[in-house]
């Protein structure tokens, strides 16, 4: 018997954006430590050490796990996908701004209803999401122009930082229409998780020591407190913490009043970058972003 799902009350909706203020600090806290430790090296050691930590949690509370269970070809496809998106995010991030990145990653739910409107009968778009997706690509295109504000070689790396993002919303979007498609969609939250943190584990870690993680001499024995507390917080409070109260309110609340609150990551992510790491935000990029939220906003709201 499928369960009834709330609507929103006081403790959900100051969750969701206790959640989205987390999720929002992702990208600069990957920025802020990446003088020390490179990009890929932080996000492919967090994904490994909340796997770990899901690996516990499902050992502890005693959760069905079994490589046998028909889930292990898609959790693969899921945990490659996942760490295409974290790898594109790590690469981007060494050429745009937090900003750029936190706005042009969460067009993710753009890609994500037209895949499942072309897949799915019952996720067809209605007018008003399809005026979303017209309005989140003009943002994407304002916002994309932003970097032709520079020239010569500031140019080319913003164009490129911005098109990983992109690229990193697509990997996402595709995450997710590979779990809703296959047996993950009836999956235990943890199993989905684990999958996906193992993936980006696996192949981020051994990419980046083959790329010379600790050649510049920045070896874990040298890190201070300041990076040992942004590792803390992008594995344990995001990674592992924050993705499982997701699983949590999707199983007890409507979906579709949670994805609401999906415009408020990129705000909180742009306020970040700019209060944290002093980036600027140009006219040109605060028009995008505000059209491309506009865009989340028509696209995650459902008919009465």
């Amino acid at each position: 018997m499928t369960p009834t799902r709330k609507n929103l009350d006081g403790f959900a909706i100051s969750l969701m954006i206790l959640l989205c203020f987390c999720w929002g600090l992702q990208q600069v806290a990957v920025k802020m430590a990446a003088p020390v430790i490179s990009s890929a090296f932080q996000l492919g050691l967090r994904s490994s050490l909340a796997a770990l930590l899901v690996a516990g949690l499902i050992a502890l509370r005693g959760i069905p796990f079994s490589f046998r269970d028909g889930n292990l070809l898609p959790g693969i496809a899921a945990g490659l996908l996942f760490s295409g998106e974290f790898l594109c995010i790590s690469i981007g991030l060494n050429y745009t701004s937090a900003s750029h990145m936190s706005v042009f990653l969460y067009t993710a739910p753009i890609f994500t209803v037209i895949g499942l409107h072309r897949l799915i009968p019952s996720e067809r778009m209605q007018t008003s999401q399809w005026l979303g997706i017209l309005c989140a690509f003009a943002g994407i295109a304002v916002a994309f122009s932003d970097a032709f504000s520079s020239s010569g070689h500031a140019l080319n790396e913003m164009l490129i930082g911005d098109a990983l993002g992109v690229l990193a919303a697509l990997f996402w979007a595709a995450t997710t229409l590979v779990i809703r498609r296959s047996s993950l969609s009836e999956a235990q939250p943890t199993t989905t998780l684990f999958y996906q943190l193992a993936g980006a584990g696996l192949i981020l870690l051994p990419l980046s020591l083959l790329n010379g993680e600790f050649s510049s001499g920045h070896y874990p024995s040298q890190w201070d407190s300041a990076i040992w507390l942004n590792i803390f917080f992008q594995a344990v409070i995001i990674a592992f913490i924050s993705y499982l109260a997701w699983f949590w309110l999707m199983r007890r609340y409507l979906v579709s009043r949670l994805s609401v609150f999906s415009f408020l990551t990129p705000l909180f992510g742009v306020s970040a970058g700019i209060i944290l790491l002093n980036e600027s935000l140009t006219a040109r990029f605060a028009i995008g972003a505000l059209l491309v939220l506009s865009g989340i906003v028509l696209v995650n709201r459902r008919p009465r």
